[in-house]
């Protein structure tokens, strides 16, 4: 049984004082949680990690927008696992669509991060999804599947069940539109196939969110889909009285 996730992508919002202040306001929603089984998390950006580690609810997950996948050295606006770790996150986003279009990122870089934070005990939440005119040509899945083969490819079955799968359709990120719970279930079951062709029944354990405008009011639709095990969010997830809501409808 997988157990159900809860991630809030913060993006480039709140500051420090602010971050603080939303962990001592979700105090509460971060217990409620807990106590029903569902892990839930946060991902500052770099300057707010310290503050939501200092200030964080017993049990909340924390995780880094980004990492490199060298440990130091000259590579001038980056931040190393060990430098996170060193603060207490051991969570890091990879391969968001954002950082895919306006940064450059890559499958294959992904990949050399993957392997660089499973070797230094970090999980990895590796985002994978199609642009609208993709969707719309029919070659969702073969795009997606490409992705997921390059980002993961050398791992073993045991390293790929430590990896987070996060499907975000860019045609449904901060767009307010979303994908029906069918559209969401039946990509995010064919990247379930895609990962059983690599790493067998081990792909049975590894947990794939659903993210792309998810809200209160909608996530109940999409976590209640066999292969969705929960979501990656953004906006929804910058207030405590929106993540309240999110952990409400999710529990239900």
């Amino acid at each position: 049984m997988r157990k159900k996730l809860l991630l809030g992508n913060w993006k480039m919002n709140k500051t420090p004082a602010e971050a603080k202040q939303f962990c001592l306001d979700a105090r509460e929603v971060v217990s409620y949680a807990i106590a029903h089984n569902v892990d839930i998390g946060v991902a500052p950006t770099f300057v707010c990690l310290e503050s939501v580690v200092a200030n964080k609810p017993e049990g909340l997950i924390v995780s880094a927008q980004n990492c490199s996948e060298h440990d130091h050295g000259a590579y001038t606006g980056e931040v190393s696992i060990p430098m996170l770790k060193a603060v207490g996150v051991d969570w890091v986003i990879i391969g968001h669509s954002e950082r895919r279009e306006y940064n450059g990122e890559t499958s294959k870089a992904c990949n050399a991060k993957i392997k660089a934070m499973l070797a230094s005990g970090v999980t990895p939440v590796y985002c994978c999804g199609e642009s609208l005119e993709t969707y719309e040509k029919g070659e969702t899945k073969p795009f997606v599947a490409e992705q997921i083969r390059v980002g993961l490819e050398g791992l073993t079955p045991e390293e790929a069940k430590k990896v987070v799968i996060a499907y975000e359709p860019i045609w449904a990120i901060g767009t307010g539109k979303s994908a029906s719970k069918e559209i969401a279930e039946d990509t995010i079951g064919f990247i379930r196939r895609t990962l059983k062709e690599s790493f067998g029944v081990a792909a049975m354990d590894i947990r794939i969110l659903y993210g792309g405008s998810v809200k209160p009011n909608n996530i109940a639709e999409y976590v209640s889909q066999e292969d969705i095990d929960g979501a990656l969010v953004g906006g929804a997830s910058l207030e405590p009285d929106s993540f309240k809501g999110l952990v409400e409808n999710l529990v239900k």
